[in-house]
């Protein structure tokens, strides 16, 4: 069964280091996503903030969403994790009842 998922890509690159992230490899992430779901919807930019290893980080967030199988989702969050090269990533369900209807 297919459910609506959210994930909150990053924008930059993480420690040690902090670097924006290519518009280049963004578009590669979105081409495997959409290769693992058939699609996805970006949604616009969003202000970040938390806290890892008693540092506060800024930055803007790509709120995106899917619609898949868990199966899928967990591949998604794996490829996303070293794609992104990121300690974590956030993800949850929008709705576990999402419909498309085509003409």
């Amino acid at each position: 069964m297919k459910k609506l998922y959210e994930i909150l890509v990053p924008t930059k690159f993480g420690m040690p280091k902090v670097k924006k992230i290519p518009k280049k490899h963004h578009k590669k992430w979105d081409q495997v996503i959409q290769g693992i779901s058939g699609g996805l919807t970006i949604l616009a930019p969003s202000k970040g903030r938390w806290t890892f290893d008693s540092k506060e980080f800024h930055e803007k967030i790509l709120p995106v969403r899917i619609l898949c199988e868990e199966a899928d989702i967990e591949k998604i969050i794996e490829f996303t994790i070293s794609h992104y090269r990121q300690h974590a990533v956030m993800y949850y369900v929008i709705s576990d009842q999402a419909h498309i209807k085509y003409a």
